[in-house]
């Protein structure tokens, strides 16, 4: 159960330090192209591995930019990870996309057309009961 507490409480710090560094620390211009945000961290239980979801608002075309500028900032990342919470070991970093607010997009999306559908349906079938 402590080593639960301790993995979600690195992921935290984790996802705060990264955070900053993504506003003040990475100079590649293309992590800037767009607005990063980290969305998840998930930290595994040796922390040796962490991957971190992150979504990219701006342009669909920047985000392999974006990605390429955070891949090439890995080692950075990592070497300050490791001096600003005092690990000995920080984990590997792997950036992912992530596309749940996508999915809730196109599923609200798809939910808002059958509710457009069902109305126009049962207004029709209003004014063809209205002729009878």
């Amino acid at each position: 159960m402590a080593q639960g507490r301790r993995v979600e409480r690195v992921a935290a710090l984790i996802r705060r330090e990264v955070s900053q560094l993504l506003m003040n620390g990475i100079r590649d211009e293309r992590v800037r192209q767009g607005i990063v945000s980290i969305t998840e961290v998930e930290v595994s239980g040796d922390l040796q591995h962490c991957k971190i979801f992150i979504s990219i608002y701006g342009e669909k075309s920047q985000e392999d930019d974006v990605l390429a500028g955070l891949h090439s900032a890995r080692n950075f990342l990592r070497g300050e990870l490791g001096r600003r919470l005092q690990m000995r070991r920080a984990p590997e970093l792997v950036f992912q996309l992530d596309r749940r607010l996508e999915k809730g997009t196109s599923v609200l999306n798809l939910l808002g057309r059958l509710e457009q559908e069902r109305k126009t349906r049962f207004e029709v079938s209003s004014e063809t009961d209205e002729d009878l």
